[in-house]
């Protein structure tokens, strides 16, 4: 039986219960429909966002560390530390381009000084070949080969066999899909029954005073970053707006539910900037 999910957090002012209902995916106010703040027909969705990354690919990592101050790190070694990866453990990474999620996931379990035949497996899947470029390239250049495969592929139709993977990752990857409740199906398809589901993205901040800080650095501070660093304003601007088109905590924790993963919990980090949600696939 599907549960309410747990809400774990250190932050204040938030309170353990069940999410309000999930929107339906066919309303008008539904992500599908929005790039940003801009209104789209959702066919056009894929292409945009396919357009935001091909631009942004050779200085996506370095965008990372400016805009968070490095604190994506952080976050990253949260959602590693609560999956715990062990040996012989089987990681599709979707959303995955520059393979950092991978290369994380493969060290934690290369630390536990196992056999090397034991060290697991990681599958990065994205739908920008731009950005799983640049991902093999700084493999290529860290002289690390092998364990990591790369694919080309849409989360809402992965080119992966059912029940075929013990974990599903995607950081800060869901808010750009076009259909959330497709790419939630596909990552309960693709996993093992036990296999865990993992999400990092960004989400609602928690703590008021924090929110308005949050505002005016997203929408004044970001694109000036993008422009001066990356040659790209808008995409930049793209990424404030979409994370606040994005469903909040509980919702999306809902939509996870209906897609038939079960334990469904949360973490806020940083104040909810950002938030972990865990399931699984009973």
């Amino acid at each position: 039986m599907t549960t309410a999910p747990e809400i774990e957090t250190d932050e204040p002012g938030q309170t353990d219960g069940a999410p309000d209902a999930a929107p339906a995916e066919a309303a008008a106010d539904s992500p599908a429909h929005w790039f940003g703040f801009t209104r789209i027909a959702p066919a056009e969705k894929a292409a945009r966002v396919r357009a935001v990354f091909d631009s942004v690919a050779p200085r996506y990592d370095l965008m990372n560390d400016l805009m968070s101050a490095g604190i994506h790190r952080l976050w990253k070694a949260a959602m590693i530390d609560w999956l715990a990866p062990r040996p012989g453990m089987a990681l599709l990474d979707v959303a995955g381009g520059t393979g950092d999620i991978a290369d994380r996931f493969l060290d934690r379990i290369a630390a536990r000084e196992t056999a090397p035949q034991d060290n697991g497996r990681a599958i990065v899947c994205d739908i920008n070949a731009a950005m799983l470029a640049a991902g093999r390239d700084r493999r290529l250049d860290a002289g690390r080969v092998g364990a990591v495969s790369w694919l080309c592929g849409d989360a809402e139709a992965l080119p992966i066999a059912d029940g075929s993977v013990d974990a599903y990752t995607i950081a800060f990857g869901m808010r750009n899909v076009t259909h959330i409740e497709r790419a939630l199906a596909e990552a309960r398809r693709v996993l093992k029954p036990g296999g865990r589901f993992l999400c990092l993205e960004f989400s609602r901040v928690v703590i008021p005073a924090l929110a308005a800080l949050y505002d005016r650095y997203s929408f004044a501070v970001l694109p000036r970053l993008g422009r001066l660093v990356a040659g790209d304003a808008e995409a930049y601007a793209y990424l404030a707006e979409s994370i606040r088109r994005f469903p909040d905590q509980d919702r999306f924790a809902a939509m996870i539910q209906a897609a038939g993963l079960e334990q469904v919990k949360l973490r806020n980090l940083s104040g909810g900037i950002a938030a972990l949600h865990s399931a699984w696939r009973i």
